[in-house]
């Protein structure tokens, strides 16, 4: 049976001189090359590829430039291609092998550089008493970190394989598929997953409200920070996204949080934060639009769908304008003052003996008491919903809903994970329908007015009779996901789910 291709990592003492030497005293060695390589790796900024189990790395030396992505935990390789830059987006990659890999896990976000990595490269092989080859060594040499290891047996050689490996062995090598990435990261303060969107907040049960609350903003500001730039520079959309997430969080547990912090302060940065999720709405709903496109085209018959590609030029040219606007007031003084100050209040120490009622209990008995309070008005304000009422009535309870989410969220390690989690999802199926709707109906009213301001350039009437089927196919998706919120509400609105919520957050 062939020994398969292992790599080994080199202990950090270890020189790939030193390694040659000592090697060369246990078998016959024959130096073939020697190369110097640059070794480049991508990822998303929240590390799609990573989580998903794939290394992309970019090898760029004076002969080649080649694009890989390996499998993290067996360092096979999955695809490569010639490549001499690497594009931002999955779709502008020309080799299909590596679109088809990279397209369902990055989706719309931007592949960025992680860092780069100077390497000479040394390629050995390893012979018998006869000459022959039986092993072939590729020799990695990084300044920083240690040297890797690649070998590959000949076919036929598997018990010479086998010596040599144990002589590695013996000389200090470890088997390892770790990628060089992970040790260039901690050479920076860096780790794998170091930013993700999801809230992992570590409260004490018994921490003083105010304490805690201050320890969450400053979380979702940091949020905010991370996410600024590259919503500015209109990096991918997913930075507006993130960037808005956590000012909405931020608003809403304003809001929730009552008479936690001093009234002062929680007015005036509620009315800051709401102004800036005003301000980022338009770039952000016509992002969305953009993202969607692909299945706005297949909702029309064939004949139809290259027709709209007037419309999606007309929301492009408004997208890119408004992300200029926005730009420009994320650099003004208007947002940039407000958030200085609002991370100075949040390092300023809590006052010993504050005035608000909230302040000195224990986040738990805060935390129990709100959630609780926000569930049983999602229940009451649901089973006032009927067939007949409008619109507005489903908006409200979906914004309900989602203060619920964002306080189960900001609190969840206070609670036993599984059962706040299952309570989270429970929460989620129901308040999905309820965006759906919400997103449908902003969408037909959206396109209607596009379709109004468009009349003034031009378009083609083609273009406007597509429009007109997918509005109408947008009007019948949203009746069905009217219809179906009874539906979601009732299996929302059980005894399990109400006993489930009295039983974790009843005082």
């Amino acid at each position: 049976m062939t020994t398969p291709t292992l790599n080994f990592e080199f202990p950090g003492y270890l020189t790939a001189n030193k390694f040659l030497s000592q090697l060369a005293d246990k078998a016959i060695l024959k130096p073939v090359s020697e190369h110097y390589t640059l070794k480049s790796y991508y990822d998303t900024f929240d590390w799609r590829l990573y989580r998903g189990g794939i290394i992309c790395e970019l090898n760029r030396s004076q002969t080649v430039s080649i694009l890989t992505l390996k499998n993290l935990h067996t360092g096979q390789l999955i695809a490569s291609a010639d490549i001499d830059s690497v594009p931002k987006f999955a779709k502008e990659f020309p080799s299909e092998n590596i679109r088809n890999v990279l397209a369902p896990l990055l989706e719309m976000r931007a592949l960025l550089p992680l860092t780069t990595l100077e390497c000479t490269r040394k390629f050995v092989n390893v012979l018998n008493k006869d000459e022959k080859t039986v092993l072939k060594l590729m020799i990695d040499t990084f300044e920083y970190i240690p040297c890797r290891l690649q070998l590959t047996p000949v076919k036929g050689y598997d018990k010479a394989a086998l010596k040599v490996i144990e002589a590695l062995i013996r000389i200090g090598l470890v088997e390892s598929n770790q990628p060089p990435l992970i040790d260039a990261l901690k050479t920076q303060g860096r780790k794998p997953k170091d930013y993700t969107s999801k809230l992992n907040i570590k409260l004490d049960p018994n921490m003083r409200s105010d304490l805690a609350v201050k320890y969450i903003f400053s979380y979702l500001l940091k949020a905010i920070k991370i996410n600024e730039q590259d919503t500015i520079a209109a990096t991918d959309s997913e930075f507006l996204h993130d960037f808005r997430v956590a000012v909405r969080r931020t608003r809403a547990g304003l809001n929730q949080l009552k008479n936690v912090l001093p009234d002062a302060e929680t007015a005036r940065f509620s009315h800051f934060f709401a102004w800036l999720g005003q301000i980022t709405t338009p770039t952000r709903d016509l992002d969305v639009y953009l993202l969607d496109f692909d299945n706005y085209k297949k909702s029309v018959p064939p004949a139809l769908r290259e027709d709209l590609n007037a419309l999606y030029d007309f929301i492009d040219r408004k997208q890119k304008q408004a992300q200029k606007n926005l730009a420009k007031k994320l650099k003004s003084p208007d947002y940039i003052a407000p958030l200085i100050e609002w991370e100075e209040f949040l390092r300023s120490p809590t006052i010993k003996k504050p005035t608000q009622a909230n302040a000195l209990l224990p986040i738990k008995t805060l935390a129990d008491k709100r959630i609780l309070k926000v569930f049983r008005r999602i229940i009451k304000d649901g089973q006032r919903i009927t067939d007949q009422s409008p619109p507005g009535e489903l908006h409200d309870l979906r914004k309900t809903c989602k203060k619920l989410r964002y306080l189960m969220e900001f609190f969840q390690n206070l609670y036993p994970k599984n059962e706040i989690k299952s309570l989270i999802k429970s929460l989620k199926h129901f308040q999905d329908i309820l965006g759906e709707f919400q997103d449908l109906e902003v969408q037909e009213i959206t396109l209607k007015k596009f379709s109004e301001e468009m009349m003034n350039e031009g378009v083609p009437a083609d273009t406007f009779l597509a429009m007109g089927v997918l509005i109408q196919t947008i009007d019948k998706r949203r009746q069905q996901a009217r219809e179906a919120f009874q539906e979601k509400f009732n299996a929302f609105d059980q005894p399990d789910i109400r006993d489930a919520f009295h039983s974790l957050f009843g005082c």
